[in-house]
């Protein structure tokens, strides 16, 4: 192929152009011929412009070492059979779109036809419409696709100014495979496609998506700075944009009847941006790009959406991976094509056996990606990660479409939203369940240690537990367990009984967490790989985002425990939630266990640190991590609750609060909170639900997890995942594709709550 590369950041710099050397040289060695006009220098926010009234002039750049700045610039071009193997591009003093124009007419002529104009990489994200809007990059794609040229604006989104060259390295190599792969299997309704690269470790091996762009707005106030009047170079102040290291000042002083002389400088609210792509949730190129997958968005040359995928997983051709046609069930006869990927080796097989066990033969077949689609309109059930799942085309064939996620489920999955769901449906309902069999919570938001006093002004229940602890030996106290309102796997779960102990969790969180840039224009995005990263390695703190919203539950103690076995332990039942709404529990329990024995928490061995935590963490996720060391000794983490050694009698009454709980949990949420648990009718989605039993005997709901960790389960007991998802099949896929049957393992999903709400 030959290709046009042009860009809005000019010839390479480390300071300002970090790039397009980069891919240059990637197409170069896929064999790809590589013609390049660059501006002379920084182009950027200039959009699709052409400067009027001026003459374009070109100079000549020949590039030096790959990330070293020792290119050189000439006015004149080398002469015929000069430098035979020394490359030349083209720098001219003009735009992005300038650079197309002439690229595409003026020059390269004993070349064969430009195929392609790929406008980029640009130096940040070309993300949602506030961005996109005034992005040369974007504008010189758009140049192309108005002279009829397939057109490509690529762009990397850098969480760092630290320009890692196996980063960089890893983002070209991921980029010409799409160049690639959009360039052959082009639609013919796409005049341009823009795609955003995150700069992050291992890009290429991460999820590629359809996506919408993002339509947002500047908040109130200017995108302008009035600053003295100083002159000021214009690269630097490009570079200090890119940082985010303007800052804001007041207006002038004084009133005057006539204008005031002033000079202003651009200076955008990215914060504008980056709250618009939180507000906005999953399924745009902001949000994709935010979570460190790649974006791909199909436009027409008038900004318009084109008439192509923008939702769901771009699936690029490998050789690693087995083609799915030899997973599938192919006939011309399929009656409805699934899309199964759940990313999860210990889950996947699983999915596709119950399909295989309960369907009948040549029902389906098995495809890679929504593009294979006969028409949308075709019968579909895709199971995936939540991310990649196609919401938009599933709320337009209702009929038709069937995924395995609600969009909108925070009223159960998150832990302050499902305290407050359970306190106002009690208030309705006093005699629910949830009023004795869920620990009401106290929840409160805080950035920083010094200030829990505010943070605690109406956390009433909390600051009453503290008073009535005042004076009491620690084992005569109420303890209370910390846990963030948006972490799992028992991350950032610390124990407490006085104010003090829980300034002390804060105070040991900041000193752990690693040192961040404030001025950083990246900050506002998280650079979360490398901070979980830095988690795993010490265990000492959890992610930055996580440090907000908390909640606290007075502790549960005693626990019920085992004459055999003296570890707490907890219930994790799996739950099938299908259509608007039926809730199904899966009798087969698990029981997992801590680590070593249990201890009151006001033991002396039980410090409220993460370090002394391990008698009282269930989550097997933890049982090698840095709270114990692993003994291949130690008993069975997990074991069937079933086969535990209680009585049937107590056994039974436990099964029963949890499906009687479960159920009620769930209708409050439906019927309470309905703006923030929304089920539709062609979805269903699976849940994981922890209940701790005390001394009583009383099955208390610790939280309920969407797409729960399958491995868990561990390898011996996998079969019940297995019969849990032929159960699923059986109970929530057969009946929308129009199988009906019963089996084992539908018998073993007890419907535990019907409700109607509605929606058809």
């Amino acid at each position: 192929m030959h290709i046009l590369v042009v860009n809005d950041d000019g010839p390479p710099s480390n300071q300002s152009s970090p790039y397009v050397h980069s891919l240059v040289k990637t197409l170069q060695e896929a064999g790809h011929i590589v013609s390049v006009v660059l501006p002379h220098t920084q182009r950027s926010w200039i959009g699709k412009a052409h400067i009027i009234g001026q003459t374009v002039k070109p100079l000549y750049f020949r590039p030096g070492t790959l990330h070293k700045d020792d290119g050189t610039t000439h006015t004149r071009p080398l002469p015929p059979g000069a430098g035979k193997d020394q490359e030349e591009w083209i720098l001219v003093d003009g735009t992005p779109a300038s650079c197309v124009q002439i690229g595409l007419y003026h020059y390269f002529q004993d070349r064969p036809p430009i195929d392609l104009v790929v406008s980029g990489p640009n130096y940040g994200r070309n993300s949602t419409a506030i961005f996109s809007l005034s992005s040369g990059t974007v504008g010189g794609a758009l140049e192309a696709a108005v002279c009829k040229r397939k057109a490509i604006a690529l762009s990397y989104a850098f969480f760092s100014r630290n320009h890692d060259r196996d980063i960089i390295a890893g983002a070209s190599r991921l980029s010409v495979r799409l160049i690639e792969y959009l360039y052959q299997n082009w639609n013919q309704e796409v005049d341009l496609y823009t795609v955003n690269v995150p700069l992050v470790e291992d890009v290429d091996k991460k999820k590629v998506m359809w996506t919408k762009m993002l339509q947002n707005y500047w908040g109130p106030g200017s995108c302008f700075q009035e600053v003295p009047d100083e002159g000021g170079d214009p690269e630097d102040e490009e570079q200090k944009i890119r940082e985010g290291e303007s800052t804001e000042k007041g207006q002038m002083n004084g009133t005057h009847a006539r204008h005031t002389h002033k000079h202003f400088k651009w200076s955008p609210r990215f914060a504008d941006v980056y709250q618009s792509v939180e507000e906005a949730g999953p399924g745009n190129d902001g949000w994709t790009v935010k979570e460190g997958l790649t974006s791909i968005t199909p436009l027409k040359a008038n900004f318009a959406h084109a008439s192509a995928p923008t939702e769901g997983e771009l699936k690029l051709p490998s050789t690693d991976l087995p083609k799915m046609e030899n997973l599938s069930v192919v006939t011309s006869d399929s009656h409805f094509y699934a899309l199964v990927d759940y990313e999860d080796e210990y889950v996947q097989p699983l999915i596709l056996e119950a399909l295989e066990k309960y369907l009948p033969p040549n029902s389906y077949k098995l495809i890679s990606s929504i593009s294979e689609l006969p028409s949308p309109a075709s019968l579909f059930l895709q199971i995936g990660a939540y991310e990649s799942l196609p919401f938009e085309h599933a709320v337009l064939h209702t009929k038709t479409s069937f995924i395995n996620a609600y969009m909108i489920r925070k009223a159960l999955i998150r832990k302050h939203y499902l305290s407050t769901t359970a306190y106002h449906w009690v208030a309705k309902n006093p005699t629910s369940i949830l009023a004795t069999n869920l620990k009401p919570s106290c929840e409160f938001e805080i950035d920083y240690a010094e200030f829990l006093d505010d943070a605690l002004v109406e956390a009433w229940d909390l600051k009453e537990g503290f008073e009535k602890n005042e004076g009491k030996e620690p084992e005569e106290r109420e303890w209370w367990i910390l846990k963030p309102g948006m972490s799992d796997r028992g991350q950032g779960i610390r124990l407490f009984s006085t104010e003090d102990e829980l300034r002390s969790i804060f105070e040991e969180w900041e000193e752990a967490a690693p040192d961040s840039d404030e001025d950083d224009a990246g900050s506002q995005v998280k650079d979360e790989e490398a901070q979980e990263e830095k988690k795993e390695d010490d265990g000492e703190y959890i992610v930055t985002s996580h440090l907000r919203h908390f909640i606290a539950q007075l502790y549960i103690h005693p626990p019920l425990l085992l004459e055999s076995d003296p570890r707490k332990f907890h219930i994790r039942t799996y739950v099938l939630a299908v259509g608007a709404l039926k809730v199904f529990v899966y009798r087969p329990m698990l029981a997992l266990f801590a680590s070593v024995p249990y201890v009151p928490p006001h033991s002396p061995t039980a410090s409220p640190s993460s370090s002394h935590l391990a008698a009282h963490l269930t989550n097997t996720c933890l049982q090698s991590s840095s709270l114990v060391p692993f003994n291949p000794n130690t008993p069975n983490a997990v074991e069937l609750f079933g086969s535990l050694r209680l009585s049937e009698e107590l056994k039974e009454s436990i099964v029963q609060q949890i499906f009687d709980t479960t159920g009620e949990i769930f209708e409050a949420a439906a019927r309470g909170k309905s703006i923030h648990f929304q089920p539709f009718p062609n979805a269903f989605e699976v849940f994981g639900l922890d209940y701790l039993v005390d001394e009583a005997g009383r099955a208390w709901l610790l939280e309920v997890n969407a797409f729960p960790d399958f491995r868990q389960t561990g390898g011996d007991l996998k079969s019940l995942v297995g019969g849990f998802w032929k159960g699923v099949v059986e109970k929530a896929v057969g009946p929308f594709f129009g199988f009906e049957g019963k089996s084992k393992e539908g018998e073993d999903l007890v419907l535990v709550r019907e409700i109607d709400l509605g929606r058809r």
